[in-house]
């Protein structure tokens, strides 16, 4: 029996493009690339340590939150993602949003946006959207990341000068206006600490690249505060422990949380941003990876992975997760090449939680904020702005419009309206560069191809050529019509429209079109379509184009076309000299 027109069924398997790299790289794993990754799993631990607790901090959680989200969060990006060196955990770029939610519908409403945002996430990679979310425009990807990294840098003034002032408003132009009231309240021991935290940072890879900065700061600054604290009264910097009290050294008992579909429309948009936002970040830090190493990362098993982390961490009353470029790349120096390295280094913040935490108690508050400074400035990406400053206006106005409602207004703002404005600009761009010719008397076929041979049509009185460059959407297809709007006076026999560039057709351009042949046939005009390609034809088809125009007056090339028109124009001028 033959097989031949039956569509073969697909596997869920098949359907759902799920494969952990975890589980391929465990197939050829030995004892040499273990030690390499437990090498890079420790080193990267150390470096995530103070990055997760002041990104927890940031964010309006305790450093215990974002210790629990790096463990877990971490944990479950290494286990089920498909990148073989991602480091998935808290990061800067989440910042502005989870403290942004809290302030509105506080941690309950942090942990329903989280879970959706995973669910989304998950919805993503299932539907094989991981291709696609690399496609949105750079401006808006390097707009938002400049726009977090100056309210990150913003959210830091208070603590970094030691003013000690609570309740700073959110937004940016009020937070600032505080700032600059309270510019008499600077402590110089805080300032001084901050100074020296910074200092710090910016001088230890110039002595060793494989020097965490960060963590190198915050243990001389921590002794050294602690030192001076104790011996000189005059002395007096805010800790951790200060504005959070002790540390617990438990793991969080999971919780639920309600959901209701109030919340959800109210959670929706939210969770929308941490969603993409956490798409865009990973992908882009899986991509630069893989430039590095040569592995490939699965697009859509990395997104499902960093949704399952996101499901899971509000369990633990966690913030959302998403790959880090800057943990990855420490991975991928200290030569980690496997999962393996992202679970060691899940392990590492594990023990480091268990054991150590009462330490963290002593840090200065206005270490955390140097660290976050540094955070701030590699992220603002200043190079890559002035570079884009030298590319087409369109990508100009996308970045600064996403960038200025980024810091304004807030990220979700800016992502819609950014994304927005550039499929506006992108469709302005391809109505700027898509031609409508017309043609009369002779035609070149060769014309706008490479071959070298050119063949000249005759065009008979009476023929108008209109020929369509590029794809034929709503935007062309107001402007087509336009065109034959104006071309009214002279009535031609047949109107042939050449549509070998024509890639696609939209149902607004197939709405014109039929109008066009209907006002044309009840004037005793002939509509003849050329050069359509097949995806275009089918389209025709199923709009029942063919059956209004005739299939005959859909021809493959415009050499038939021209000849079928010819044909009826001369008929038609027969017809015309025997009624006179």
């Amino acid at each position: 029996m033959s097989s031949i027109g039956k569509a073969s069924p697909i596997s869920p398997a098949k359907a759902i493009d799920f494969h952990p790299k975890l589980f391929s790289c465990l197939r050829h794993y030995n004892a040499s690339r273990l030690k390499a990754d437990i090498i890079a799993g420790i080193v990267v631990g150390i470096v995530a340590l103070p990055l997760a607790i002041a990104f927890g901090i940031a964010s309006g959680v305790s450093p215990t939150i974002g210790l629990i989200t790096a463990i877990i969060g971490g944990f479950m990006v290494s286990f089920f993602g498909g990148s073989t060196v991602q480091i998935g955990g808290p990061t800067g770029a989440f910042i502005v949003i989870v403290y942004n939610i809290i302030a509105q519908f506080g941690l309950h409403g942090l942990a329903i946006a989280t879970f959706m945002a995973g669910v989304i996430l998950v919805v993503m990679g299932i539907f094989r959207l991981g291709t696609v979310i690399k496609f949105i425009p750079y401006p808006i990807v390097v707009g938002f990341t400049a726009g977090i990294a100056l309210t990150i840098f913003s959210t830091q003034i208070n603590d970094f000068f030691g003013l000690g002032l609570r309740d700073i408003p959110g937004q940016f132009i009020p937070k600032w206006g505080m700032y600059f009231s309270n510019l008499g309240n600077i402590s110089l021991p805080a300032l001084a600490t901050a100074a020296v935290s910074l200092l710090i940072i910016i001088l230890a890879p110039k002595v060793s690249k494989k020097l965490p900065g960060a963590l190198i700061a915050i243990i001389a600054v921590t002794a050294g505060s602690y030192i001076l604290g104790e011996t000189f009264d005059w002395y007096s910097v805010e800790t951790i422990g200060d504005r959070f009290g002790t540390m617990a050294t438990d793991i969080p008992v999971p919780h639920g949380f309600t959901l209701n579909m109030a919340t959800i429309n109210m959670l929706l948009p939210s969770a929308f941003t941490i969603a993409v936002l956490g798409a865009i970040e990973s992908l882009l830090s899986a991509t630069v990876a893989d430039g590095v190493t040569g592995s490939r990362t699965n697009s859509n098993t990395e997104l499902i992975g960093q949704g399952l982390a996101n499901i899971s961490v509000p369990f633990f009353g966690g913030i959302p997760v998403t790959g880090a470029i800057a943990r990855t790349m420490t991975n991928i120096t200290n030569g980690g090449r496997t999962p393996v390295a992202g679970i060691v280094h899940a392990l590492v913040l594990l023990l480091i939680f268990l054991f150590a935490m009462p330490l963290i108690n002593y840090v200065p508050m206005a270490c955390l904020a140097a660290v976050l400074m540094v955070v701030a400035y590699n992220m603002s990406g200043w190079r890559t702005i002035v570079g884009i400053f030298h590319a087409p206006k369109s990508d100009i106005s996308v970045l600064l419009v996403t960038f200025l409602l980024t810091v304004i207004f807030d990220l979700t703002i800016a992502i819609e309206i950014g994304l927005l404005l550039a499929v506006v600009l992108f469709m302005r761009r391809v109505m700027e560069n898509t031609e409508i010719k017309v043609y009369s008397e002779q035609l070149d076929v060769a014309e706008g191809t490479d071959l070298s041979q050119h063949e000249v049509l005759n065009v008979a009185r009476g023929v108008s050529v209109y020929e369509i460059d590029g794809p034929f959407f709503f935007g062309i297809a107001t402007k087509f019509d336009e065109m034959m709007r104006s071309t009214l006076a002279d009535k031609p026999v047949v109107r042939i429209i050449r549509m070998r560039k024509v890639s696609f057709i939209d149902a607004t351009a197939l709405h014109n079109l039929e109008l066009l042949i209907k006002s044309s046939q009840k004037e005793g005009i002939h509509v003849v379509l050329s050069g359509v390609k097949p995806k275009v034809r089918l389209a025709l088809e199923h709009a029942g184009i063919d059956s209004l125009i005739g299939t005959d007056h859909i021809c493959d090339h415009i050499t038939k076309a021209v000849v079928m028109a010819n044909l009826i124009a001369s008929d038609s001028r027969r017809e015309a000299s025997a009624a006179n």
